[in-house]
């Protein structure tokens, strides 16, 4: 985050808003997934999407990005420490959708 922000809320919002990221950082946050099994996951994102939005998040150091030495490439995402700090966000986020997604 290089820009510089006269709120704190628009500084959140530009590295975990939009329709995917929420989503993808909740499924890191239950553990470290594979692309294949993030895109099982949501499957109404596209492939390209979801390559967009983990490079993304992965520059600004919310996911880590882990490519294993095999063939086919194996690749892992998680979150970071920076990441995890999202958790309270993530679980107020739950709470409200539980509670208001039966209106």
């Amino acid at each position: 985050m290089s820009q510089t922000y006269f709120c704190p809320v628009t500084a959140t919002v530009s590295v975990i808003g939009g329709k995917w990221k929420p989503i993808i950082l909740w499924i890191l946050f239950q553990e470290k997934r594979r692309f294949s099994e993030l895109k099982r996951n949501i499957p109404t994102i596209t492939q390209k999407m979801l390559t967009q939005q983990l490079r993304d998040l992965e520059r600004d150091g919310i996911v880590h990005r882990e490519v294993y030495p095999v063939v086919p490439p194996q690749v892992e995402y998680s979150l970071t420490e920076k990441g995890s700090t999202l958790a309270p966000i993530l679980h107020a986020m739950e709470k409200w959708g539980n509670t208001n997604m039966k209106e």
